[in-house]
């Protein structure tokens, strides 16, 4: 990152970049003022607190202004200009945070400074309300020894606390509270500790709202499946539980660990009853602990129970031991004594609920009495079969045989993790409205998370254990489980089969795993886990409840979520689609869709025709960057409006309904934007030399170009992949191919990585569509084989039929997405179209380049650099092209071709180069009636006559002009391993023609190259000649002494020559050399003997086929 130095060719006019500009959250006047006192640096990343902010120049350094009470200095409290914080200076600072009233700052080599506010020890130092100057915080990994020093990445602070991202990717974290993520009640916490929760884990982002905390997690990549631990680390239950029914087994690994739920001392009374018999509780609906949700859409009632949530902590035995099945190896319940009665269950809640009583009072704690508690849990064991406790029953019966043994050891288990599951769990609700925060249940406080959840209670009637919105769960199909790589959650046969079923069909939709792309790109398969305060529902896990560690919001899985945003009391997620979703608080309309606020995340209505490509979260508004059709970002505001001296409405404040677009077209290209508590910030730059607009275009088109290839993926291929009779499988296959090329979701990497790379520096050299060429070039080759093997295997004819309904349809869908306006097109032509699309996006990347070529010097590296580039995309999309007329012109080729020959020809790969249907092309001494078709394909050459059609490889194929003398009048001679004829063509031009695409046909396959334009180079140079001696593999047919033999090795003009082995089909196997096609020289035979079990060996000389001279047999 050597930007201190700034090369002299960089583009013209970098003193108009970086500029501040400021606007009052809320106001209606729209316009920005300057940041005053602020002079000419380029401002590359700001951020804001409530009353402060901290910008951060490129030179690395770091300059504060607003009210900054920490400062010792009384005259710097209140600065009328930002003041440069000294401390920093030369330290050379990269990234900036800043949390309600402290900052942080990190610096190249991955040291954190803090400094502001410490009450709650959010700058990591112990006992000091303020910390006036940057103060280097120490993160050191107790893991390793010799302790090492951790190199933080990002940093990101709320009102409390502070998370820290590690080079490793860890999370690190200090401050006060709950959202810390951290397995510890005594707070302040100053050193920094490890998140462990996420451990393992890549987080690739992490961001704080006031009180709570989110983090943007790669998801395991599905192939390498870790080996699964059996127990939970924290809570050491069992994470997945199997139960056998009489018609299906219940596989339950949707563990949730118990310390998900924060502690206060005013709930203690509820503490037990929801301990002792959550999971009764959750069936009635009644303690919306969990958040694990059991709906799916066509569940039997049984299934809906996972028998091992094991954040329903180790009690929950009583009701029925949660690792009946633990283990695989105990596959059946016969083995197991049953429990006698409800007595002995009725004594052992008495005993467990004894030790909880007594733990707790070791704890100090108000000891719970647990008599009345039993009465509640059991009765539900056997009251007749509500709709509430029907799934309990069910369960309860079946598993009551299972029971005996392994409740003992659950209870040894359970013991050990009780006294940590009691301090943890006491605020879980009793009563729906009870509210899950610190404050003490009264009227008033059920009455306020009353109004929170009626909008949820009309689902209730679902059951589903937590409150997340239940439209959105059967669109998602099902949960996926937390920590571990997506298993199935209840398995019933009816449930596989129909996973079956659906996993058959989507597969294609899976991008396929691209390591390279991932190490370069930012991935786009995350996962969402936010923990801390959920009063407000910012937790998105559908509840109100606090977390004490992180949790994977799992309706975002698979959303592609790129950026996280955390406002005070709400969440924003930006997806590489453009889109946002919200959840949390809305009261002034920050969310940015419907009135009331949603604990689950949901999409944000933006008025823009194009998506959003930076968003950013205030205290109780939203900000999002939109793409405009002039590239020049638009900025649309979401939230609190004040009202202005003449209104005289009702209510104090107001908000918007949807977002509004504000008028800052006149300022520049925004290139950022920070949001505080009642000012936002943008950085925006000038457009000299159209250098800015240039890099602007070029991002808002990949973005729109991958949202389209989704449309297309989602719209379009899915639907037709899911078609009954889609013709055969090969061609099913090849669409499949298509889909799942990594293509599209490259694209959608490069979107993401140019919208990071405008909030940067913005220096054309680091472009990834230049450091790393090969990777676009490649993916589109890829891409583009893959639909034109499609199209030659008539692909598109086959769909025509199966798919005519689907695509009348959705016409209007088509033409829109190929933007194809003509009425009287096919269907299938507009097809054809879209899925040719991406050869088009290459031209505009060639456009782009060059256009950005103009903004440097013709004699600077950079100039040179992209006007190579542009000439590489530009190459590429005419080689595409011609590939694209060459599958046309073989597809032509099959309409008109026998029939029953077609099948055994037509291969995917199969390209038609010439043939000979004009009878420019006869064979020598040909009989007179005898027809004779001669069909060059870019990997043989075939010979066929009336019924009959014989292949000739090019790889072991040599043509040569006969010379006129020989009387050959323009005649080809055609050498094979077995055969050689002569073709003679009607004119000189026709024999020179045939020649050469002969030439290159059989050059072409031997280098095996023919897929690939020569990159860098204009066009490629073609060898006149192929060689005449060469390596390749064959398969005699005729030759009787051969027949059925493979040789591989080395040929001279039709014959072996050269070192090789030669194999036949009953095991015999010579290695050695060869001359003129018999063996000669040195070698080594081989002859299995069938009667002896061994064989026959001989190592040693030969002459002309025969053993020759010394040799050992």
């Amino acid at each position: 990152m050597d930007s201190k130095k700034k090369s002299s060719t960089e583009a013209e006019g970098s003193k108009e970049r970086g500029l501040v500009h400021v606007w009052q959250a809320g106001s209606r006047s729209v316009t920005p003022e300057r940041l005053p006192g602020w002079g000419g640096k380029t401002v590359l990343h700001a951020a804001l607190g409530v009353k402060h902010g901290v910008l951060l120049t490129e030179d690395g350094e770091v300059y504060s202004f607003g009210t900054l009470p920490w400062r010792s200095e009384p005259a710097e409290i209140c600065p009328s200009s930002p003041i440069l914080e000294e401390v920093l200076v030369g330290q050379y600072v990269v990234t900036v945070a800043t949390g309600s009233f402290h900052n942080g700052a990190v610096t190249e080599s991955g040291v954190v400074y803090m400094w502001g506010e410490n009450s709650a020890g959010q700058c990591a130092v112990a006992n000091q309300q303020y910390v006036p100057e940057p103060n280097p915080v120490s993160i050191s990994d107790s893991e390793t020894s010799p302790l090492l020093a951790v190199r933080v990445l990002q940093l990101a602070c709320g009102e409390e606390h502070t998370l820290a991202l590690s080079l490793s990717r860890e999370i690190w974290a200090w401050g006060t509270g709950c959202q810390l993520g951290l397995i510890t009640t005594t707070f302040p916490v100053t050193k920094p500790q490890k998140v462990e929760h996420l451990a393992g884990r890549v987080v690739l982002q992490v961001a704080c709202g006031a009180f709570h905390s989110l983090a943007l997690v790669q998801c395991l990549p599905s192939q390498d499946l870790k080996p699964v631990p059996e127990r939970c680390n924290q809570c050491s239950q069992l994470l997945i539980t199997m139960t056998d029914k009489e018609d299906h087994v219940i596989i339950s690994d949707s563990h949730c660990c118990p310390l998900g739920v924060t502690l206060s001392e005013s709930q203690s009374e509820n503490q037990a009853s929801t301990a002792i018999s959550p999971s009764t509780e959750t069936l009635d609906g009644k303690g919306e602990v969990f958040e694990n949700t059991f709906v799916q859409n066509e569940l039997p009632a049984a299934t809906e129970l996972n028998v091992g949530n094991v954040q329903t902590t180790s009690v929950e035995t009583i009701s029925f031991p949660q690792d009946v099945m633990g283990t695989p190896e105990i596959s059946s319940a016969r083995s197991i004594p049953s429990y006698p009665d409800t007595q002995a269950v009725n004594e052992y809640v008495q005993k467990l609920s004894d030790h909880s009583v007594r733990e707790n009072s070791e704890n100090g704690e108000k000891p719970v009495p647990s008599q009345p508690l039993v009465a509640e849990a059991i009765p539900n064991l056997h009251s007749p079969a509500t709709t509430s406790t029907s799934a309990l029953n069910s369960l309860v019966v079946s598993c009551a045989s299972a029971v005996g043994v392994r409740v003992a050891a659950t209870y040894e288990a359970g013991t050990l993790s009780l006294k940590k599951v009691m301090n943890f769990y006491s605020t879980a609700p009793c009563e729906p409205g009870a509210q899950a925060g610190s404050s003490p249940i009264g009227p008033e406080g059920l009455k306020d998370s009353r109004e929170e959840q009626v909008k949820q209670e009309s689902m209730q009637g679902k059951k589903s254990s937590s409150l997340v919105d239940i439209r959105e769960e059967e669109s998602e199909g099902g949960s996926r489980r937390l920590s571990l790589p997506g298993l199935l959650s209840q398995v019933s046969p009816r449930l596989l089969r129909k996973a079956a079923r659906v996993k058959t069909r989507t597969v294609v939709l899976t991008p396929t795993y691209s390591g390279e792309a991932d190490a370069l790109l930012p991935s786009l398969r995350t996962e969402v886990w936010t923990w801390g305060k959920g009063k407000e529902g910012q937790l998105g896990h559908g509840d109100v409840l606090p977390r004490l560690q992180p949790l994977c919001v799992k309706c975002l899985d698979g959303k592609e979520v790129i950026h996280l945003e955390a406002g005070g009391y709400h969440s924003l997620a930006l997806t590489a689609k453009s889109q946002v979703y919200s959840w949390g608080s809305n009261t002034f309309g920050q969310l940015g869709h419907s009135d009331f606020p949603t604990t689950v995340p949901r999409l944000v209505k933006v008025n823009s025709e194009n998506g959003v490509w930076s968003v950013a979260a205030g205290q109780d508004y939203s900000l999002f960057l939109v793409d405009t059709e002039d590239f020049q970002p638009g900025l649309c505001y979401s939230g609190r409006q004040d009202p202005t001296e003449g209104d005289n409405l009702p209510e104090n404040h107001s908000g918007t309904k949807t977002p509004i677009l504000l008028s800052c077209s006149k300022l520049g290209y925004i290139s950022r934007v920070t949001a505080g508590k009642d000012s936002y910030l943008a950085l925006v730059d000038k457009n000299i030399m159209g250098y800015i607009a240039s890099l602007h275009e070029l991002a808002t088109t990949e973005r729109q170009f991958y949202s389209k290839l989704s449309d297309i993926k989602s719209q379009i291929l899915r639907p037709l992949l899911s078609l009954e009779n889609l013709g055969t499988a090969s061609t099913v296959q090849l669409l499949q191919e298509v889909a799942s090329r990594k293509l599209c979701y490259l694209i959608g990497q490069h979107g993401t990585s140019l919208s990071s790379f405008l909030q940067g520096i913005k220096e054309a050299r680091s472009l990834v569509i230049l450091k790393h060429a090969s990777l676009f070039l490649d993916s589109y080759t890829e891409y583009c084989t893959s639909i034109t093997n499609f199209l030659v295997m008539g692909g598109f004819q086959l769909l025509a039929k199966p798919a005519i309904d689907f695509l009348n349809k959705n016409q209007e869908l088509l033409q829109d997405l190929s933007e194809v306006n003509d009425e009287n097109t096919q269907l299938m032509e507009i097809l054809n179209t879209l899925f040719f699309l991406p050869i088009r996006r290459l031209h505009n990347y060639a456009k782009v380049l060059l256009k950005l070529a103009t903004c440097f010097e013709v004699t600077s590296p950079e100039y040179q650099k992209l006007q190579d580039s542009s000439s590489c995309y530009e190459s590429l999309a005419l080689h595409l092209g011609r590939k694209r007329k060459e599958a046309e012109y073989t597809l032509g080729f099959w309409k008109t071709f026998p029939g029953k020959m077609t099948d055994s020809l037509r291969k995917p790969e199969r390209r038609l180069l010439c043939e000979s249907s004009n009878r420019a092309l006869s064979l020598q001494h040909a009989g007179r009636f005898s027809v004779n078709w001669f069909i060059l394909f870019n990997d043989a050459l075939v010979h066929a006559q009336f019924s009959t059609h014989h292949v000739f490889p090019l790889a072991t194929l040599w043509a040569e002009p006969l010379s006129e003398e020989a009387g050959g009048v323009n005649g080809l001679k055609i050498t094979t391993p077995e055969e050689q004829f002569t073709l003679i063509s009607s004119t000189p031009q026709e024999k020179t023609k045939w020649l050469r695409a002969i030439s290159q046909a059989v050059d072409q396959a031997l280098r095996g190259t023919s897929d690939f334009p020569p990159y860098g180079s204009g066009s490629s140079i073609q060898r006149q000649e192929p060689p005449i001696s060469r390596s390749a593999k064959y398969t005699f047919y005729k030759d009787p002494r051969l027949k059925d033999a493979t040789y591989d090795g080395r040929w001279l003009s039709g014959k072996p020559h050269g070192r090789g082995v030669l194999k036949w089909p009953d095991g015999k196997i010579y290695s050695g050399t060869f001359r003129n096609g018999l063996e000669d020289g040195y070698g080594e035979y081989r002859i299995p003997n069938k009667a002896l079990n061994k064989e026959d060996h001989y190592v040693g000389h030969w002459k002309e086929g025969k053993m020759c001279g010394q040799g050992v047999y």
